[in-house]
């Protein structure tokens, strides 16, 4: 876009928000306590929560829109009479913290403080053989794409931290962990408050042990489940190094640092006989190619298998004696799986390169072909999968552009011996139906980039980017079983299908090369581990009716959570490296991310009276009360209303007040949040919920509401791309209600949102002249028209601002803020301007007056320094934070009709006059009021116009 012309107009608006901060800060307007609303219920307050937010770095603004829905909606409710609570946490469990620091310390030990890295061709070389860069980001928070779980980076974690403007002496802190927790929170406070948000900070908070209180809380909610039975020990997938004999967790690994087990679905496709020489000496045995796919959906679309004909397989027996054949690598992964009869041992019973198994027929699950074969592919990578790849060139732009290779190509055919059969009579099939793309994805993305072979990989990549997210939640199955169905839905239930038939197997690896201290190349084991058991049948039952009579606004969100409790079953709670709380009975492990983020708003509940307002939980409690006295039976009493009262010497009365603030402020009744996050964190925050308070379901939560991820100019966010703002950039860029204008008109659904940066100027111009146009009203007052506001004009005005008022009431209540700013904002102003232009009688102050009020109250959720500024202009004694909800009078449709009319019948007159006033040579000077007569618009002057007769 182009340069920004000065900043006179945002930084009128900084100074606004500025003197609005201070007067809130003082006045404490956010702060707000049980205790002090005995005269209220539960039924009069709105208690909203947004996931608290990973600190390895500044917030940006795809968290800014997502919070910015708490943000607008608490702003509604509190105007609609509402005592809300809008607390707010910060997240620092798990392990890239502590992975980053380990990473940055052995950087320094490697290459010197400040390091004195190899140079650019070296390091590259280096890094490709060795290194997996660490990805700043909870990688738990949501599922990696398939591109970025197949690719690394090549920085160092020293430049990463340089990338954020510090400098070399502040880096070095950085290599111990314990120092992100001290620097990064306290700036996403500070950043958050410029922007304005409604919270009560007395109740923030930092997790992990490092504060006391929440390591309590969290080890009372754990102790809680295991009583419950709800946390269990077992086998589960982890990153092992066999060299060590045990997990490899971060700290142990010399390369792959945050890199988890990857999932795949291994399909069996079966050799047919009679097999290739090559295994003439497994006749009798059953031989499967074994391939890993991420996509078990598109089996139905199958028309070959591919190999690599230069790449080593072989093929080794399983544990029921069958002989599958895919790379060493990835059977070395099979045999800490349980597919082999002895752990890590891999039984080989044949040797073989890929070029030795062409042409082999094969027998594949769901395909409608009987027979498929397999084909050359030159672009199958060794070290990642099973080295077998079964080809479904509908949806895949590789297989089809590979597919369309061999079929086009004669001689190609020839040089592998692949005869004319196995290739010509094969074609795509139509599996999937993609919105855009038709039911041949690949075919149609191919032919629009041009793909011209298997080689044009830059084509194929970006190919792949734009079907397969698409696909995943617009794509509708076209396949008996399933017909009408979308993708996300029915993956899970199709792969489960095949597992159950015996068709496919469940088979794990790193996401990426993992490579321990011993220099051992790991592999993912089945290992001894505690976790969630989320697939137990009661459990699963209560949360399904948690989420029948969740609010969820969107019927997608609704689908979304419905299929991830259909196949959710168990989720692993504890690991041995990282930053959080000890598992009380097994000290060894670490409770993890997604785990100790389920309940924790019942502790925003309890929280300001327990830790001072320090986020550390290391002030003195306003009540007095120490860590250690907060025992299980403490919290017992606090959350549980049946619990008796515990053996303490915490006086009852202070224990009430926590259990006072807990009751009243329970359940949430809105939790907003990404998509991404309900296969996870939104599923395991229903189940938790149910799990603590099955009894209760008055304690259960009220509505969540999902968005999609954020566009930055109608392209991805990205900061290799320079296409990025983080929050402060964007405050300093636009203003805080600049900002929060355009994030309101960015979208409201679970599509991808666009914040437009040109919108955020024009916003800023809008927000500018409309206090500048009060200012001259308040100037004016006595120079306004008086008396009765009775005109025709007058009239419509005070109807359309009473329509504005309840369209945009509407419009909040549903959460639909995109609308609500339309409505409220967009056409409430143009309706002034358009009684500004009509009334030539002048307009009515009393009616200009209310609107200036009415105007201020609808925009104020979203534009809230600028709106307590105007609230100032009119003479209001009070914060427009206490102010209510306008009242609509009555709304005369047909008033509003027919001015509408007129003002048609007006712009088509003017049209037309313009036409008559410049005719073209030779034309007769007549026009047509097409469809209107000239009745009721006698007061319109026709200037210029000498005979009347020429209207026909």
């Amino acid at each position: 876009m182009a340069e920004r012309k000065g900043t006179t107009k945002v930084d009128f608006l900084k100074k606004i928000e500025k003197e609005i901060q201070q007067k809130w800060d003082t006045e404490k307007v956010f702060e707000v306590n049980a205790s002090n609303l005995e005269k209220q219920t539960s039924k009069d307050k709105y208690f909203v929560t947004f996931p608290y937010p990973y600190m390895n770095g500044r917030l940006h603004l795809g968290h800014t829109f997502s919070l910015s829905k708490c943000e607008f909606a608490v702003g509604y409710q509190r105007l609609k009479g509402k005592t809300c609570l809008y607390p707010f946490g910060l997240h620092c469990t798990g392990m890239p913290i502590k992975a980053c620091a380990d990473k940055l310390k052995r950087e320094i030990e490697l290459y010197g403080c400040p390091p004195d890295f190899p140079d650019e061709e070296e390091e590259e070389e280096e890094i490709n053989a060795k290194t997996e860069d660490i990805i700043l980001k909870d990688k738990a928070k949501g599922k990696k794409s398939k591109a970025s779980a197949k690719t690394g980076s090549s920085k160092y974690q020293w430049d990463i931290m340089k990338s954020l403007g510090l400098s070399d002496e502040e880096i070095v802190k950085f290599s111990e962990a314990e120092h992100w927790l001290e620097y990064f929170p306290p700036l996403a406070i500070q950043d958050l408050k410029r922007m304005g948000l409604k919270v009560d900070w007395r109740r923030s908070f930092i997790t992990t042990d490092v504060n006391p209180y929440y390591d309590s809380f969290v080890r009372w909610q754990f102790l809680t489940l295991r009583e419950r039975n709800k946390i269990k020990f077992g086998k589960r997938y982890t990153i092992y190094s066999p060299k060590d004999g045990q997990p490899c967790m971060d700290h142990d690994r010399q390369t792959g640092e945050g890199v988890g087990p990857q999932e795949y679905t291994l399909i069996k496709l079966k050799v047919l006989e009679p097999y290739p020489c090559k295994l003439s000496g497994l006749k009798g045995k059953n031989v499967f190619l074994v391939a890993a796919t991420l996509r078990p959906e598109t089996m139905f679309g199958q028309t070959n298998c591919w190999v690599h004909p230069e790449i080593k397989y072989i093929g080794f027996e399983t544990v029921n004696g069958d002989i599958f054949i895919c790379t060493p690598r990835a059977a070395r992964n099979m045999s800490y799986q349980g597919f082999t009869k002895d752990n890590g041992v891999v039984p080989v019973v044949k040797e073989l390169m890929g070029e030795e198994i062409l042409g082999a027929s094969l027998s594949a699950p769901l395909t409608s072909y009987k027979v498929i074969y397999v084909l050359p592919m030159l672009t199958i990578k060794e070290d990642k999968g099973t080295g077998v790849v079964t080809s479904v060139p509908s949806d895949s732009p590789d297989d089809f552009a590979a597919f369309r290779d061999l079929k086009k190509k004669q001689a190609l055919r020839a040089k592998y011996g692949i005869r004319d059969d196995m290739v010509l009579p094969f074609e795509p099939v139509p599996i999937i139906e993609i919105p855009g793309f038709g039911k041949l994805s690949a075919v149609t993305m191919c032919d629009e980039l041009k793909v011209q072979s298997q080689n044009d990989r830059e084509k194929l990549a970006e190919a792949k980017e734009k079907l397969y997210l698409k696909g995943f939640y617009d794509g509708i199955m076209l396949v008996d079983g399933f017909e009408g169905q979308k993708v996300q839905d029915v993956k899970k239930s199709i792969r489960n299908r095949m597992i159950d038939t015996g068709d496919a197997y469940a088979y794990m690896e790193p996401e990426k090369q993992v490579m321990s201290r011993s220099s051992d190349e790991c592999v993912v084991a089945l290992c001894d581990q505690w976790y969630l058991d989320y697939g137990e049948e009661k459990w699963k039952e209560q949360t399904c009716q948690c989420l029948k009579n969740l609010e969820t606004f969107c019927e997608e969100t609704r689908r979304n959570f419905e299929a991830t409790l259909d196949w959710l079953q168990e989720h692993a709670c504890s690991r041995t490296y990282g930053l959080g709380t000890r598992l009380p009975w097994d000290e060894q492990w670490l409770i993890e991310s997604l785990s100790d983020s389920t309940i924790y708003m019942a502790f925003y509940t309890a929280a300001h009276l327990l830790q001072g307002g320090d986020i550390r939980g290391q002030a003195e409690s306003p009540l007095g009360i120490r860590p250690q006295q907060m025992t299980k039976e403490v919290w017992d009493y606090i959350f549980f209303k049946e619990a008796p009262f515990p053996k303490t010497q915490i006086p009852k009365e202070k224990l009430d007040q926590l259990k006072q603030e807990f009751e009243f402020w329970y359940p949430v009744d809105l939790r907003v949040s990404g998509k991404d996050l309900i296969p996870n964190h939104l599923s395991y925050f229903l189940y938790n919920h149910v799990a603590m308070w099955p009894e209760e379901s008055d304690k259960w939560p009220v509505a969540v509401r999902a968005n999609g991820h954020l566009l930055l100019n109608s392209e991805k966010m990205s900061k290799s791309t320079g296409n990025f703002l983080t929050l402060t950039e964007a405050l300093d860029k636009y203003s805080a209600d600049g900002m929060r204008l355009a994030l309101a008109d960015a979208g409201d659904t679970v599509e991808d949102a666009n914040f437009v940066e040109a919108m955020a100027d024009a916003g800023v111009l809008r927000l500018y002249t409309w206090v500048e146009w009060v200012k001259e009203m308040v100037a004016n007052w006595d120079s306004l028209r008086s008396g009765p506001a009775n005109t025709f004009n007058d009239r419509v005005f005070a109807s359309e601002m009473n329509a504005g008022i309840i369209k945009t009431d509407q419009n909040y209540e549903k959460m639909m803020f995109k609308e609500a700013l339309k409505t409220g904002f967009f056409e409430f102003q143009a309706a002034k301007d358009k009684y500004r232009e009509l009334a030539i009688e002048g307009m009515h102050r009393d009616l200009v007056f209310r609107f200036i009020e009415v105007q201020t109250l609808l925009l104020a959720p979203f534009c809230p320094h600028l709106c307590e500024h105007i609230w100032t202009l009119l003479g209001k004694p009070d914060s427009i934070m206490n102010a209510s909800w306008p009242v609509a009078g009555p709304v005369d449709e047909s008033l509003i009709r027919s001015s509408q009319y007129l003002m048609e019948v007006a712009h088509d007159l003017r049209l037309r006059l313009k036409n008559y006033m410049t005719p073209a040579k030779g034309k007769v000077k007549s026009f047509f009021l097409k469809g209107h007569s000239l009745k009721g618009i006698d007061q319109i002057t026709f200037n210029g116009i000498e005979n009347k007769d020429n209207f026909h």
